[in-house]
């Protein structure tokens, strides 16, 4: 093993996360500490293309604003057949850019990096990795699977329905109707496997429901309709395998409707909250339900948990993600900078946490 560790970071993806995705991999490769670490770069463009180390890094060197920044080769003489397509032979490129390097930290948002697929492809490849393993990932990411999970754990989830598209497609008012008879307008509709509230929407009449279902039926084949809750947004981060630890708890306070992709990453107006103000009764039990609902679905490495507090002091779990967002701005780093650890740290810890779930999967 060499005096540092190859550390081979993944992101970009075919997701609608795929600018998030670039800006934090920006962020780790500039705090990962340099004495520990020599990053590796692997990006993958937005059709799916894997690009080599090279294109990836003359990549992130273009000026472009954050945010803004999609992955793509620098120039059309660089584009070669290998990197145009998505099938095998671009992603044996992504595999032999892998080849020389001793862990990996997947940074793909979403669906393809978020989902479990990436994790399945790095377990076949025998490679330790930070993060959630296959189970959890595919869990984690399809919302209608995590409700279900959590719900056979005992923990608190609102009201839902789960919409099969080709059975809504045959009769969009029947199935608008079969839905109300279950949940009461207003109700907010959400492709099952997102992120970053794309496809998501707000329904008050059958009317908008039929529209809102349309919308999150572009994005999956499989759509989640959840009671409309309120109160205040709290998230709790978690990090470890075996004994994970729960975070100081934060808070969203937006002036849009809802959480959009508009608030989460381009409204000045947003605050995070990281710590945020509860009573030590409320802080203590967002805490506990994160770490069940980490432990819900098999976690390990790190998650960030989601919730709503409600006026009458009870607590919804909104989601978990398994690949939160990892820009020194986001919530999960400035939760555990609030709890003492810096991001470089943190960095380090996830990837001590990878190899240590690697090491016990060969002894057993």
């Amino acid at each position: 093993m060499p005096d540092r560790l190859r550390l081979g970071l993944i992101f970009g993806g075919r997701s609608t996360e795929h600018e998030v995705s670039v800006v934090s991999a920006q962020h780790v490769i500039a705090a990962a500490d340099p004495l520990h670490f020599e990053v590796v770069p692997i990006g993958v463009t937005k059709s799916g293309a894997w690009l080599s180390v090279e294109e990836t890094r003359a990549a992130l060197e273009r000026p472009e604003p954050a945010f803004k920044k999609t992955l793509r080769p620098p120039s059309p003489q660089s584009w070669g057949k290998q990197s145009e397509g998505r099938g095998v032979r671009s992603l044996i490129r992504g595999v032999q850019a892998l080849e020389d390097v001793d862990v990996v930290f997947p940074l793909i948002h979403g669906t393809h990096g978020e989902d479990g697929t990436l994790q399945g492809l790095l377990e076949l490849a025998d490679m330790p990795y930070v993060g959630c393993g296959v189970a959890a990932s595919a869990i984690g990411m399809d919302k209608a699977l995590m409700k279900a999970a959590f719900l056979a754990d005992g923990l608190p989830v609102g009201e839902h329905t789960i919409v099969n598209m080709r059975d809504w497609d045959a009769n969009p008012v029947e199935g608008a109707r079969v839905i109300e008879a279950q949940l009461p307008y207003p109700a907010f509709v959400k492709p099952a496997n997102g992120g970053s509230s794309v496809g998501v929407s707000k329904a008050s009449n059958r009317e908008e429901m039929v529209e809102a279902v349309r919308i999150a039926g572009q994005c999956d084949t499989k759509v989640i309709i959840e009671e409309a809750l309120s109160g205040r947004e709290v998230e709790c981060a978690v990090l470890g395998n075996h004994r994970p630890e729960a975070s100081p708890v934060g808070e969203i306070r937006h002036t849009r409707e809802f959480y959009d992709y508009e608030a989460k990453y381009l409204d000045p107006s947003t605050k995070i909250m990281a710590p945020t103000e509860l009573p030590p009764g409320i802080e203590r039990s967002v805490k506990d339900l994160a770490l069940r609902a980490f432990q819900a679905i098999d976690g390990k490495g790190l998650s960030r948990v989601d919730f709503f507090l409600r006026t009458d002091g009870s607590l919804i779990i909104e989601e978990i993600n398994t690949i939160p967002g990892f820009t020194p701005a986001s919530m999960y780093p400035r939760l555990w900078q609030a709890a003492g650890v810096s991001y470089s740290e943190l960095v380090t810890r996830l990837v001590d946490l990878a190899l240590e779930r690697h090491r016990e999967k060969r002894i057993a």
